[in-house]
């Protein structure tokens, strides 16, 4: 399908202005050179815009601006509708990765000959320089223990689209991208984790994440919702989430 090693780096954004520049840059940073970023601008009402103007002027920098809010998960798929690369990777305009990122990671692809990678990251507050935990990752995740485990962050994520065929995520307000992981594992196999962490996930008390009573409502939904699981079945895997993100946290 895709006869190049091209990464399409999909990044959404809104209202982003005071954040958006330490992402685009530590895109521009990677040792892999062969990508083009995607900035989706979900209707911004700051100054996100004229912050993202200036990048405009490498032809691998691409921004599209949508006429009204309309959601992380559309703001995502309209990025990838544009994109051009075998490779599709994800970053939120307020994180960051490593320079080595979309190195080491088409790498472990190609070596893995896997649909999709992921890897351990950590997580910050204002500085990377001064993380605040590293959250572990395993060797690789199957469907089933994905549904127990919702581990995958979607700032660490690759996906080889010569092996999954084009995709959407789900248009649901919250985990939507844990959905997208789980529709391409029941077809395409197994994902590969990196222990070595290659991205910076920034926390804030206002992100969706930030909010854990909500986010676990969310993933309670999205079970039902995407992957239409029997209710004893969702209660199951709900008890595994749970747990599992109480681990991630302490």
């Amino acid at each position: 399908m895709y006869n190049n090693q091209q990464v399409s780096v999909i990044m959404p954004c809104y209202n982003a202005e005071d954040v958006i520049d330490m992402s685009i840059q530590s895109v521009l940073a990677q040792s892999y050179q062969n990508f083009q970023l995607i900035i989706v601008d979900d209707y911004s009402t700051d100054r996100t815009i004229v912050k993202i103007k200036p990048y405009l002027a490498d032809n691998r920098i691409l921004l599209v601006q949508l006429p009204r809010n309309s959601g992380v998960a559309n703001a995502r798929n309209i990025g990838m509708q544009h994109s051009l690369g075998r490779f599709i990777a994800f970053l939120d305009c307020d994180d960051v990765w490593r320079p080595e990122k979309l190195e080491k990671q088409v790498t472990m692809m190609e070596s893995n000959d896997a649909p999709l990678v992921f890897s351990a990251y950590h997580t910050f507050i204002e500085g990377t320089d001064k993380p605040i935990k590293k959250i572990q990752v395993p060797e690789f995740i199957d469907y089933e223990g994905l549904l127990r485990n919702t581990i995958i962050g979607c700032l660490t994520v690759m996906v080889d689209r010569n092996k999954t065929g084009d995709f959407e995520m789900p248009n649901i307000p919250g985990g939507e991208d844990t959905a997208t992981w789980l529709n391409l594992l029941k077809q395409n196999g197994v994902a590969y984790g990196a222990e070595e962490s290659l991205a910076y996930y920034r926390v804030s008390s206002t992100s969706l994440s930030g909010n854990k009573w909500r986010m676990a409502r969310r993933t309670w939904q999205m079970y039902r919702q995407t992957q239409d699981l029997s209710f004893i079945k969702t209660c199951i895997c709900f008890s595994f989430y749970v747990k599992n993100a109480i681990v991630k946290r302490i």
